[in-house]
């Protein structure tokens, strides 16, 4: 049975799960209804960070423009425009034995796309969560289910897998941002 985090708790992943490699990471969310006459198309994407917290380059960003990272370890499933229906809305693959060891953390992120001009923030956004699934036995290991706690924010990162002692972990973050994808991107070392 699937792990339930709340905010900022931290669960082992491979530890718990002996010989767990192939995961996929399901993103979700639902957005409330409002009547701004404009489509809402929310993005995950993925940074690969070194120890320093930064993405050593454009490579190591991983979205609907870059589907591929870590030398091919993280693979981003493709851009869903709506998020409609229910499941996974977007999807990335890793595989955890192939990560570089360069690699420290991967982190997840969930940013709306074109939030300024659509005047749409995370308030107007429910049901978020992510999800890590094992990809040989399909069971769901670990679910956080972000909540209702963000109003103006554009960007959330949702949580990160991390390295410690030779084991992969993951952590719950849940932190919600303005300035949208492009402050993610700046706060990781790129060039937005």
């Amino acid at each position: 049975m699937a792990i339930s985090l709340s905010k900022g708790q931290k669960v082992d992943l491979t530890k718990g799960n002996p010989g767990l490699s192939k995961i996929t990471v399901g993103l979700g969310w639902d957005t409330n209804k409002y009547d701004g006459g404009k489509s809402f198309d929310l993005d995950s994407s993925v940074f690969l960070l070194n120890a320093a917290g930064k993405c050593e380059s454009e490579k190591d960003f991983v979205f609907f423009n870059n589907l591929e990272g870590g030398n091919g370890s993280v693979i981003h499933k493709g851009d869903n425009l709506t998020g409609e229906g229910d499941g996974d809305d977007e999807q990335v693959k890793i595989n955890l034995s192939d990560v570089p060891q360069s690699i420290e953390k991967i982190a997840f992120t969930i940013t709306i796309h074109e939030a300024e001009e659509r005047s749409q923030n995370f308030g107007q956004v429910s049901n978020s969560f992510v999800r890590i699934v094992s990809d040989d036995s399909n069971e769901e290991l670990i679910r956080y289910d972000l909540g209702e706690d963000f109003s103006i924010e554009t960007a959330v990162v949702v949580g990160e897998l991390y390295r410690h002692n030779g084991e992969w972990k993951f952590s719950a973050i849940g932190s919600g941002y303005q300035g949208g994808l492009a402050s993610l991107v700046n706060d990781y070392g790129l060039q937005a």
